[in-house]
């Protein structure tokens, strides 16, 4: 009996490391090794790395910089320490695909600008909608696209949306005054989200657009959740929320379609409204992917970026002071009290601040693409079929792009970036369509906190959470009244 036993025990000892090591190199054996035993006519290898487990792949890596020891920067850097900086690429296996990351200036310019190679690609695509702008190519992505730039991205499309947006900011910091005490965050989303939802469908502040508003931060959750569609798993509760957001915006579609008065001029009538080359307008499915795909790209964007100002003015009052200065003489030389895009073009320090904000605000940590085809750049291919993550947040938190990177740092704006190092907003064709609606909604709301309000940091040393999107872990809780 205890000769058995112990044979039993060296069994287990011994065979639990051996599977645990067979399992860690599975995709590699299962995935890689075929790859490097194919001949390559240009000698082209894969980029190093490793795959990890089967099916959850680096995830487990993943989280524990990113959610445990809350250091995402390291996750790149340890892998430059174990394997190279090589050209900034890694093969990898996370969120579910197999993945090469990209986390150089040059290699992912050369993504970027390569649209007929890589393509869109989600790794929850079915939470963005299949016919949304960031999912579809051709001539669907060129139609929707050139509209959405119109009605938010050019200059008379700012001045109309600058005194759209701006009384609701005023009204916003008026009563956040009054509060007293608030958490940063979530007053920014719920103006943000107001906002956005005026300027996209016409709804005003309410019962409809507070729980759409819940819905949306819990689709936001499921973005760079792994795929699992069980109960009590991220992503399966964002599935939930995006087929209550359909049923709404579908009511919405109906009622806009039913009227009989003028358009509303939202961003949803316009969809309504496009036509591809044979006449035919955009489907339900297709007006609701956008506007849900806008939405998130729109109100996300805004209240994190507004958010971190808040934050970083506190952390630097020289910048504050400065930015004060600025806006306190163009206040001076106004007859009323809003500011217009024209204004706005002309305060140099105050668009170095949103500049600097949304770097160090990294709201999009990384952007995927899809190989359509084989690739290879500077000796090494990316397998078709591949996913490619473009690992933006690890250009804006380099040393060797930016000196000091995580100082704010609005006078690092005096001169232009090194070539490439600044991609917030992409890059190529697939640029943000947005990026001046964000720019323009920020310096309106830098102008009217630093000209008429005061603030503080109830918790200056709060940690930092990441996922799914960066911000203190208090919510940037602060005390906030008039000046």
């Amino acid at each position: 009996m205890d000769i058995a036993s112990g044979m039993w025990m060296a069994l287990v000892l011994g065979g639990f490391p051996l599977l645990g090591l067979l399992l860690w190199w599975w995709n590699e054996l299962w995935y890689v090794l075929p790859l490097k035993m194919r001949h390559s006519p240009t000698g082209a290898k894969l980029p190093p790395g490793v795959m990890g487990f089967p099916f959850i792949g680096e995830m487990l890596t993943f989280l524990w910089y990113f959610k445990v020891l809350r250091r995402p920067d390291d996750f790149i850097n340890a892998k430059r320490t174990k394997y190279g900086d090589g050209v900034g690429m890694y093969r990898t296996h996370l969120f579910g695909s197999l993945s090469i990351i990209t986390c150089f200036p040059a290699v992912n310019k050369y993504v970027l600008q390569s649209d007929d190679i890589f393509t869109v690609e989600w790794p929850n695509v079915d939470l963005m909608g299949p016919t949304s702008l960031v999912s579809v190519s051709g001539k669907s992505h060129a139609r929707v696209r050139s509209y959405v730039t119109n009605v938010i991205n050019r200059p008379d499309a700012l001045r109309r949306i600058a005194l759209l947006v701006q009384p609701r900011i005023v009204a916003a910091l008026e009563s956040w005054a009054q509060k007293g005490r608030f958490k940063a965050y979530d007053e920014a989303n719920k103006l943000a989200f107001e906002n956005i939802g005026q300027l996209f469908v016409s709804m005003e502040p309410g019962p409809l657009l507070n729980t759409i508003d819940n819905l949306f931060t819990g689709l936001l959750k499921g973005f760079r959740a792994q795929p699992v569609n069980i109960p009590g798993f991220a992503y399966h509760h964002a599935l939930q929320c995006r087929k209550k957001l359909d049923a709404i915006f579908r009511m919405e579609l109906e009622k806009k379609k039913c009227r009989k008065e003028v358009l509303t001029g939202d961003v949803m009538d316009g969809l309504m409204q496009i036509k591809d080359d044979g006449g035919n307008q955009l489907s339900a499915e297709e007006v609701t992917d956008n506007i849900v795909g806008l939405v998130i790209a729109g109100y996300a964007s805004t209240s994190l970026a507004s958010m971190w100002a808040i934050y970083f003015l506190a952390k630097y009052p020289n910048v504050l002071q400065k930015l004060r200065e600025e806006n306190m003489c163009v206040s001076e030389n106004k007859k009323g009290d809003l500011i217009t895009s024209d204004d706005i073009s002309k305060m140099k320090y105050t668009n170095k601040v949103v500049e600097e904000t949304i770097r160090m605000a990294n709201i999009a940590a990384f952007i995927f693409r899809l190989a359509t085809k084989e690739a290879e750049y500077k000796g090494y291919k990316i397998p078709k079929g591949w996913k490619v993550i473009l690992w933006i947040r690890y250009i804006h938190t380099n040393s060797e792009n930016f000196d000091d990177p995580m100082c704010f740092n609005p006078d690092r704006w005096n001169k232009p970036a090194k070539p490439g190092t600044y991609q917030v907003f992409g890059g190529g064709p697939r640029v943000c369509a947005g990026n001046m609606l964000l720019r323009i909604q920020l310096a309106i709301l830098l102008h009217h906190l630093s000209t008429g309000y005061k603030w503080k940091l109830l918790n200056p040393d709060a940690g930092m959470v990441y996922l799914s999107h960066p911000k203190p872990i208090d919510n940037v809780d602060i005390t906030f009244r008039k000046i």
